[in-house]
């Protein structure tokens, strides 16, 4: 009997904690984000915004990788600037998670009292993975 492999999954839907207002007034919480490519990872690289301001990086980043906010299918880095700071948060740990690199957190005690805990390993911004 062959078993079939599962299906590959690239675009997932979210939810922003608060979500974007357009220049109407309209709040867009809703959206979808894709995998990333090596392409995506590679191409912000060469960004005169990036190149200027290395924490420029995760803001050019996701806005390649979300496909749609809201009513919204041009998602460009002056939409993603616009966003509230929990939201910003919020898809970078999305993008993390469905790429695939939160999965390496690292088991940590406390000094003080050994309270157990996982603290996230490697690079902490978008493209430092």
């Amino acid at each position: 009997m062959q078993q079939h492999a599962p299906e590959l999954r690239t675009e997932f839907d979210f939810v922003l904690p608060h979500g974007y207002v357009d220049s109407d007034g309209t709040v867009h919480r809703q959206g979808r984000m894709r995998l990333a490519t090596a392409r995506d990872e590679l191409s912000p690289l060469i960004d005169q915004r990036v190149r200027a301001n290395p924490a420029y990086l995760g803001i050019v980043l996701l806005s390649l990788v979300i496909t749609r906010l809201g009513t919204i299918t041009d998602v460009h880095a002056e939409v993603v600037e616009q966003l509230f700071a929990a939201d910003l948060a919020y898809l970078q740990d999305f993008y993390r998670e469905i790429n695939g690199l939160g999965a390496d957190d690292q088991a940590v005690a406390c000094p003080s009292c050994g309270k157990q805990f996982a603290v996230p390993a490697g690079g902490s911004r978008l493209g430092e993975s």
